[in-house]
């Protein structure tokens, strides 16, 4: 008897731990593709972040269908080529049945012919391109603003801030050619004369020769579009160059807490749009739930600058989890159909999709909030 209750002790233990295995491998698969080192590594990992706290949240909860999730993340390296590797990696190999990515305009746009041969889809959850979703992709979700409707957005504010003459400082690709188009044919059309609009590479370091030519144009407002990381460099630059028009950042991947501690006093006087204010919980339209998110992120002792990138991947993956629950199982075609009909609580308000691109082959866009703040005296303050 003693040995037939060891025989059966040791039986319950392999089968507790084959149920475990088993339940580990039943884990739904999301895939994450982010810029997690290169030129856009601070925001990519700052999204990456925040989805992991939504992984961990949900998984708290129960899941989804009785299931666990599992976030499979890969590293683009900021560079299209690694971009679209990882997308097949990620469908091929790891077998997801939906994505999340690809932060850059440029990076989600290489990535996207993929998500049409293998029928997966991806929620985008930073890019800004209006070619995005009007190319006729319908296996995009995009929760991030278009930069049309970022510049629609700011409309009002033109006459307020009084801006008679504008250039533009931008990254040479999608991300911040587009936003410069977009906000320069809004201006005009608000009476506001464009001036110089220069560009740079999306790894360059020195903007002397750009910023001069700004500073020579007499604009009174400077519009820039590109990733944190340069955002400091040319604060710190048009300090140095006494350039006295007030710069303007666009896209929301300016992280201002990360500005004011890299660039100290050069951050004083910008303005920065943003899709989240941490700052002012109470200004968007869920105050709880963005309240729980910044507690979670300190806790976890983030970056306080990184907040600002990092809920679009809690609110990604949110989504996703959402589909994935309307949709009853976890497989491609029933995901994208159930995300067209999903109504989601997200930092950035209310997260729903309407249709853009050609009819037949719509993608889904959400219509998000768009905020402007100041940093002044080395805080942020309400613009």
């Amino acid at each position: 008897m003693k040995s037939t209750g060891l025989s059966f002790v040791a039986a319950a233990l392999v089968a507790a731990g084959l149920a475990g295995s088993a339940a580990a491998q039943d884990a739904i698969k999301i895939g994450v593709t982010q810029p997690l080192t290169g030129a856009f590594a601070a925001s990519g990992n700052y999204v990456t972040q925040g989805a992991r706290i939504a992984e961990d949240e949900i998984n708290k909860a129960g899941g989804v269908l009785g299931r666990k999730i599992q976030l499979f993340v890969e590293d683009n390296k900021s560079n299209p080529t690694e971009a679209v590797a990882t997308a097949e990696k990620l469908i091929v190999k790891d077998k997801v049945p939906v994505m999340m990515g690809a932060w850059s305009s440029t990076l989600t746009l290489a990535i996207m012919p993929k998500l049409v041969e293998y029928g997966v889809p991806m929620l985008v959850e930073t890019s800004s391109s209006g070619k995005i979703t009007t190319s006729g992709n319908p296996w995009i979700f995009r929760i991030s603003p278009t930069s049309e409707m970022e510049a629609k957005a700011f409309t009002p504010l033109v006459k307020q801030i009084g801006i008679k003459k504008a250039d533009f400082l931008s990254t040479n690709n999608d991300f911040g050619l587009g936003a410069a188009k977009e906000f320069s044919e809004m201006l005009k059309a608000q009476g506001v004369e464009v001036g110089v609009m220069e560009t740079m590479d999306p790894k360059a370091t020195d903007f002397s020769a750009q910023l001069a030519k700004i500073k020579a144009s007499g604009s009174d407002t400077v519009f820039v579009t590109t990733a944190v990381e340069q955002i400091t460099l040319i604060l710190k630059q048009a300090r140095e160059q006494q350039l006295k028009a007030r710069i303007i950042t666009t896209g929301g991947s300016n992280s201002p807490d990360q500005l004011i501690a890299q660039a100290g006093e050069a951050a004083n006087g910008s303005y920065h749009l943003v899709f989240f204010t941490p700052w002012f919980p109470e200004a968007v339209k869920h105050p709880d739930i963005a309240k729980k998110f910044v507690a979670e992120w300190s806790a976890r002792k983030h970056e306080v600058g990184g907040l600002t990138e990092g809920f679009r991947g809690r609110d990604g993956i949110y989504t996703i989890v959402a589909g994935i629950n309307a949709a009853g199982k976890a497989e491609p075609a029933a995901i994208q159909k159930a995300l067209w009909g999903v109504k989601v609580q997200g930092i950035n308000g209310d997260i729903a999709f309407i249709k853009q691109g050609p009819a037949g082959n719509e993608s889904a866009q959400n219509v998000p909030s768009v905020y402007m703040i100041r940093i002044e005296g080395g805080k942020v303050v309400k613009g």
